[in-house]
């Protein structure tokens, strides 16, 4: 089979590799039908995952078709159209069993392995682990387009952005960055009633998607930034701000817009320590929470997706073929300049 591998920081190929195989009862092979790539990645071919090794195939996030089965499956059979997300649960543990499985120790302590610990699914074909537990069955009514962005994009948003941040009917949110993960949680916060959702970014396209994607107020990032939402919320700052990019001045930006008693859900992954005016933060009775995705809200989401209430679909903005791996990478790398949000990836 092709798949795209990994060959240390700066290198990648589209590679014929062995045939993905069940090896162990648990097991499903999925041929891959659509893909998509993830910043994560991006990471990934920088050198920052250090668990990532050389001959390691990339990629977490997929919808395909099961073409093989393992003796103890029973969930799935030859056939099944499903979504294969970016966390594997073993649903025994007890991390598992507290609904976070973003932490299965059966798999190694995290529940991402996908593109990091086992190879992944920008390949034609995936072996996934412990399938009854893991996969999800693909309704009818959702389309393979629309389905891949709840592999990660959209839980993330809505889990460690929305529900972390305890949005309710009413609130005010600031969404401070409107890359795929943020616009995730702006297309999801209205799952909460919040009364005025304001998108924060130094890029006007995604302003304008985030309009599009339910946000009721659009500001370009800059000096004026925390004037500016403080003025649309009678001067005392947001309930929730949701952090979406993952830099030291993201995170403090977010942390400015919130009034006292709020919270601020940091999603963006950071990769540097961050230094936050704790002085004046506790006596605010501010709340931070963050977190790795756990993707436990898919089946939510499938049914939000199904209905109509979420339109997934809006999330691709680009689509290249498996032969066009390496161009879909180039536009993804560049996103700003290419306005891209996601690619899909088919055979």
């Amino acid at each position: 089979m092709k798949a795209l591998v990994y060959h240390g920081a700066g290198a990648k190929a589209w590679e014929d590799v062995p045939d993905a195989a069940v090896q162990e009862p648990t097991d499903v092979v999925v041929r891959v039908d659509t893909t998509t790539i993830c910043g994560t990645d991006l990471h990934i071919l920088q050198g920052d995952v250090a668990a990532v090794t050389d001959g390691r195939i990339l990629g977490h996030e997929a919808v395909g078709t099961v073409t093989a089965v393992g003796d103890a499956v029973r969930a799935f059979a030859i056939g099944d159209r499903v979504l294969v997300p970016a966390i594997t649960q073993c649903g025994r543990c007890e991390y598992c069993g507290r609904g976070m499985p973003s932490h299965c120790q059966t798999v190694g302590g995290i529940g991402w392995i996908f593109g990091h610990l086992i190879d992944g699914t920008q390949a034609e074909l995936v072996r996934v682990p412990f399938a009854d537990t893991s996969l999800y069955a693909v309704p009818d009514a959702v389309t393979n387009e629309q389905a891949i962005f709840l592999a990660d994009s959209l839980p993330t948003g809505y889990e460690v952005g929305v529900l972390a941040g305890r949005v309710r009917p009413g609130d005010t949110v600031a969404v401070v960055g409107a890359g795929a993960v943020g616009l995730a949680a702006i297309l999801t916060t209205g799952l909460w009633g919040a009364s005025k959702v304001i998108a924060v970014d130094s890029n006007k396209f995604r302003l304008e998607k985030a309009l599009e994607f339910g946000a009721t107020d659009a500001f370009e990032a800059g000096p004026d930034t925390r004037t500016d939402v403080l003025g649309l919320t009678d001067g005392l700052g947001v309930d929730v701000a949701i952090e979406a990019v993952g830099y030291p001045e993201t995170l403090r930006t977010a942390v400015s817009l919130v009034r006292p008693g709020g919270r601020i859900a940091n999603i963006g992954v950071h990769g540097v320590p961050v230094e936050l005016p704790m002085e004046e933060m506790w006596i605010q009775n501010l709340t931070l929470t963050m977190g790795l995705v756990d993707t436990v809200s898919i089946p939510t989401l499938l049914k939000m997706v199904a209905s109509g209430r979420i339109p997934a679909e809006r999330m691709g903005t680009h689509r290249f073929t498996f032969a066009q791996m390496e161009e879909a990478y180039e536009v993804f790398a560049n996103a700003a300049a290419n306005s891209a949000l996601k690619v899909v990836i088919t055979p």
